[in-house]
């Protein structure tokens, strides 16, 4: 992106500000134009909106640089072919947007949402016929850092059967089932829950579940009953550079319920050791060692991340 481009940017920003708050007003992405979030609109006949026809993804950018993105954006990619939903935009584009997006706003960490819909057609359950162009919607938001409370203490979590659908591994925007997971832990008071089937540890409502037995790292196999998270990948990298044992496997629930440590991982959540599951302590009860390793290692990757600097070439 050239320095003109990057100052015209910023001045809309700038021109952004709202007039009764004196704040700055969020802009989004639809379909081609950034706009501000108020003046965003979709027909009620999209697809998205009838039948959470769509997928999505969930970039964290720290300091105006996207961590993990080519990562962020194969999923995208691998979303939208499972579902059949043509990509809208080419590699580039999909950089020029999240830029954007990122330049307009003053956050110092954000986390930008990628939405990409079937499009607008009469209702009927089957596909519509070609000609029928995806919509395509984007926007940034600031990323709060976690708590130093949930990092040094850990949080809590329940366990819960997983009656979710048969293809999690796609980031789809049908997400009744994870909604009503996380708002039953959320009703016990915890962060998230623990979702198991046939006996097998699957995910969380909105993260991936990581087990430590006898100071191994144990993580569920990447397959259709879960959603591979970027952060995955990431702690498989974080272990071996830590030297760390690592195994995917499944993992039967009376493992989790006597593991040593547990974890969450996601965009938002980074990584946090979960200390007590269904009211009683995991492990000792504090974060454990594997924890602080790999919370340490992550911490390094993040800053890392900004050595190869934004946005990259084309």
């Amino acid at each position: 992106m050239s320095k003109s481009t990057k100052s015209d940017l910023a001045q809309g920003a700038v021109q952004a500000m709202s007039a009764e708050t004196g704040q700055p007003e969020q802009t989004v992405y639809l379909n081609g134009e950034f706009m501000p979030l108020s003046e965003a609109r979709i027909p009620v006949l999209d697809r998205g909106f009838i039948f959470g026809d769509g997928v999505y993804d969930v970039v964290p950018a720290y300091r105006g640089v996207p961590f993990r993105w080519p990562q962020h954006l194969a999923r995208l990619k691998r979303s939208l072919g499972k579902v059949r939903i043509e990509n809208p935009l080419d590699d580039r584009g999909w950089t020029d947007v999240v830029t954007e997006l990122l330049v307009r706003h003053r956050w110092d960490d954000q986390f930008v949402y990628l939405h990409v819909t079937r499009g607008v057609a009469r209702r009927d359950h089957q596909f519509p016929a070609e000609g029928v162009r995806p919509t395509v919607f984007a926007m940034s938001s600031e990323f709060k850092p976690v708590s130093r409370q949930a990092i040094e203490k850990g949080v809590s979590a329940i366990t819960l059967p997983d009656e979710r659908w048969l293809h999690c591994d796609i980031k789809s925007t049908s997400l009744l089932g994870n909604v009503l997971a996380r708002q039953t832990a959320a009703d016990a008071g915890a962060l998230e829950c623990l979702m198991f089937r046939d006996d097998f540890l699957t995910e969380g409502s909105s993260s991936n579940i990581w087990v430590v037995l006898d100071g191994k790292l144990l993580a569920p196999p990447r397959d259709t009953l879960i959603l591979e998270g970027i952060r995955y990948g990431l702690l498989e990298e974080l272990t071996r550079s830590r030297g760390v044992p690592f195994e995917i496997r499944r993992i039967r629930r009376a493992e989790v319920v006597s593991a040593d440590e547990l974890m969450v991982t996601s965009a938002t959540k980074e990584i946090l050791p979960i200390t007590t599951l269904d009211g009683k302590p995991v492990g000792t009860g504090v974060p454990g060692p594997v924890y602080r390793e790999l919370f340490a290692a992550y911490q390094e990757g993040k800053a890392k991340s900004h050595e190869k600097g934004w946005p990259p070439p084309a």
